[in-house]
């Protein structure tokens, strides 16, 4: 890890490395130069300056022993008196993970009444489930919940930590990496696990156009939250194996200062993420009443429909109806897209669906990249043609 210093005693507030700098990461204060946050470390000032009174320093970086952190824990959420899918699928993932470097994969609960479900997860192939259950726990508060994690941590020990990305994990997740001093990296679309026990954590990055590898090689846990439906749950086992491992709630839980008011329930809605069957209307849509066939046809079909981010931007749709890196993670067994262009932020969030159909009128688009099925025409003659038809087979 590297700096820029400068020294006081030869500088002369020339100006020559501010005017140099590609970045505008210096600016002149009180006659001498001072670095923002944008410098970059590039050494093009330590070059440019005349009085050789700038210098590139390499700091020191603390290692930990990668050794004495192992296995691979699943924060398994419990809301809604149930065992939120996303837990299974990163169970799945974590057993998958586990294998190449002989790990283990556990799990932690925390709430009230939560132990019911512990059991459970025996049957999905994790050697223990650590259980905090609790009539404090019996409402989500952030810092007491991440007291309990933390909690357990500290006692096992593990090198990687899996949260789902839920609105309860993103809140969660933050504040374990934080007490940690460590990475955390959000929205992980693929995982990976190195021979050195390194994560490799893969999503999207600059508005979606590349794929960054994220790797935390220095500190230990390594934290990583995955969205619903990108991961592949794992098969329920007839008999349970693995242990229970009840903890005592840490100091940290009645030391919160959060305390719950009232409760409102929101009431339950279907969500695209469990629809077995989606079509998705696109940019490619001239105006919101178009809509109406995309409704149509997902009706017809037995399933829903979806939209993307653009439709959503003109007050077409709503933001639970999208998908994409800011909307919601769909795994259909079909999926057809109208007029969408196939960005890799919406294609990031729908390519593990079964069977894809795209539409679309440009050859060149990527969503043909993804799909098994690719039809180069007009949407507003080919939708209304297959709506003629289902209704045809219908009616038969």
């Amino acid at each position: 890890m590297a700096k820029i210093a400068v020294l006081e005693r030869k500088c002369v507030g020339c100006g020559i490395c501010v005017r140099s700098c590609p970045f505008g990461a210096m600016e002149m204060k009180d006659g001498r130069p001072e670095m923002n946050a944008a410098c970059k470390v590039c050494g093009i000032c330590v070059k440019s300056c005349p009085e050789k009174a700038i210098l590139r320093l390499e700091t020191r970086v603390d290692t930990v022993d990668k050794t004495k952190w192992n296995d691979i824990l699943v924060f398994a959420e419990v809301s809604g008196g149930q065992l939120h899918p996303v837990s299974l699928e990163l169970i799945g993932k974590a057993r998958e993970l586990a294998e190449n470097v002989h790990f283990k994969v556990k799990t932690v609960l925390v709430g009230h009444g939560v132990s019911a479900f512990a059991e459970e997860l025996l049957h999905y192939g994790v050697s223990e489930v650590a259980v905090y259950d609790d009539p404090a726990l019996g409402y989500f508060r952030a810092d007491a919940w991440a007291s309990c994690v933390e909690d357990y941590i500290l006692y096992a020990h593990p090198s990687v930590v899996l949260v789902g990305a839920t609105s309860l994990g993103r809140s969660l997740a933050p504040r374990l990496s934080t007490r940690f001093h460590t990475g955390l990296t959000a929205d992980c679309t693929r995982l990976e696990l190195r021979p050195n026990t390194d994560l490799v954590q893969i999503r999207p990055a600059f508005g979606g156009n590349i794929m960054a590898q994220i790797i935390t090689t220095n500190t230990r846990p390594q934290f990583a939250t995955v969205r619903y439906k990108v991961m592949d749950a794992p098969a329920r086992m007839p008999a349970p194996a693995g242990e229970i491992l009840r903890r005592a709630i840490p100091k940290g839980v009645s030391a919160s200062r959060a305390s719950c008011v009232s409760v409102t329930p929101v009431p339950p809605k279907a969500s695209i993420s469990d629809a077995e069957i989606l079509v998705v209307g696109g940019r490619g849509l001239r105006k919101e009443s178009d809509l109406d066939m995309i409704r149509e046809l997902a009706a017809l079909l037995g399933g829903d429909w979806a939209t993307t981010r653009p439709l959503v931007e003109k007050g077409w749709s709503t933001n639970d109806r999208q998908i994409g890196l800011s909307g919601r993670t769909v795994r259909p067994r079909l999926i057809i897209t109208c007029g969408v262009s196939g960005a890799i932020q919406f294609t990031a969030c729908m390519n593990g669906s079964d069977h894809i159909i795209a539409i679309n009128t440009d050859p060149a688009a990527p969503i043909f990249e993804v799909a098994h099925i690719g039809i180069t025409g007009d949407l507003y003659e080919i939708i209304p043609e297959m709506i003629r038809r289902v209704k045809e087979e219908r009616g038969a």
